[in-house]
């Protein structure tokens, strides 16, 4: 889950269940204690992001931490508590699941294997997976690019299959065990029975598909005969040295980190911890591990060049508005641009992430001079003063 993330998901949990309206709660007191690191300056000068920061727990994210890079310059804020049992305080090395952030990391590799080659951007995915895509119509005119645009029209196996018509998915799917061609074959019968979401880069016609990236981390495994998750540490995680970045097999969350929660039963009942989950239902859609350091580490070797020739980062970065419910925002091959959070600057570009318990922002300014990452153990039913303060937290760091 990602870019349509809290909304989406949401809205089809809404639609199924009787969960009701999210609202703030009452956390321990240890929750609201903020915690700061000063930048390598000395400066510690972040008093409106920590502020922010203060502003999503008080509104009921049990905990959040972030850090700001300006040049060499780092900062390192937390608030809240990363574990509700015991009230141990978000701590800012604290690992956390990632979510849609690794659609960014899946991109990269594919890139990775176009600039070496072994795949085309306008190759249709038929010529390397044959017969995983009908063959039809649209089936055969689906190509890697559009894959990685969102412009392939396929449904969505998770939102709009998997959600929708299981009224307890977030905890049925902790434990679930598909295969990644499942969960394509899921999106395949819907389209079969429903219909296309629209014609592949049909002209104006923009979707979110997480079906798409499990395409391309088929792909990615067909083209180099090794698992996504080992390729993904070959290519990336080593070579920038992300020593706290993982692609999971099993439900655990190593190390350091924090715990994820959601208010399943309403705003009043006792939240629910999803800390432990199958990484079967959203691989390479959302299974990512990481650390708020190692993703600004990973944003700035691509930006640096450290991972993709200068053509294939330029492609990466060529960015299509998203759907009208979305202004202001657009999207490349596994990179979003967003307008709204400096509207007096460039549009900054990332991604962000959403996982049930978990929501990531990882962005950085067009010029490359700042970059935040902030991560909160609360997602999909958080408030929306919880919403507008996320959003402070990242104007704040970016917008200077």
């Amino acid at each position: 889950m990602g870019l349509s993330g809290k909304t989406t998901v949401a809205a089809a949990l809404l639609a199924t269940t009787a969960v009701l309206a999210p609202a703030a709660v009452v956390v321990p007191a240890e929750a609201a204690t903020p915690s700061a690191s000063a930048g390598l300056d000395g400066s510690g000068g972040h008093a409106a992001v920590q502020r922010a920061l203060d502003a999503a727990v008080a509104a009921g994210v049990p905990g959040a931490t972030v850090e700001v890079r300006e040049g060499r310059n780092v900062w390192r804020g937390t608030s809240g508590v990363a574990d509700l049992g015991s009230g141990r305080q978000v701590k800012a090395g604290d690992r956390f699941r990632a979510g849609s952030v690794t659609k960014s990391f899946v991109a990269t590799v594919v890139l990775q294997l176009v600039a070496e080659g072994k795949a085309g951007l306008d190759d249709p995915i038929e010529r390397h997976l044959p017969g995983l895509i009908p063959a039809g119509k649209h089936g055969e005119r689906v190509t890697v690019r559009q894959l990685l645009h969102h412009t392939s029209g396929l449904p969505d196996y998770l939102t709009e299959v998997l959600i929708k018509e299981d009224r307890d998915a977030l905890r049925t799917l902790r434990t679930a065990r598909y295969t990644p061609r499942e969960l394509v074959a899921k999106a395949v019968d819907k389209a079969v029975k429903t219909g296309w979401n629209f014609d592949p880069d049909e002209p104006g016609k923009w979707g979110y598909s997480n079906t798409n990236y499990v395409v391309l981390g088929l792909l990615v495994e067909r083209l180099t005969g090794h698992d996504l998750g080992g390729e993904i540490t070959r290519r990336i995680i080593r070579p920038l040295h992300l020593k706290d970045t993982s692609f999971p097999t099993s439900p655990q969350l190593p190390g350091a980190h924090m715990n994820g929660y959601e208010w399943l039963d309403g705003p009043t009942a006792a939240p629910t911890d999803l800390t432990e989950y199958s990484p079967a239902a959203i691989w390479a859609t959302g299974t990512l591990i990481s650390t708020t350091h190692d993703l600004n580490t990973f944003y700035r070797g691509l930006a640096d060049g450290k991972l993709l020739p200068p053509q294939m980062l330029r492609e990466m970065r060529t960015m299509r508005a998203m759907d009208g419910d979305r202004p202001g925002r657009s999207y490349g091959l596994g990179l979003e641009s967003n307008a709204n959070y400096c509207p007096q600057q460039e549009p900054v570009w990332g991604h962000s992430g959403s996982v049930a318990g978990y929501n990531t922002y990882s962005f950085m300014t067009a010029d490359g001079r700042r970059q935040v990452t902030l991560a909160l153990n609360r997602n999909l039913t958080k408030s929306t003063e919880a919403d507008t303060a996320t959003r402070g937290i990242v104007s704040a760091a970016l917008c200077g």
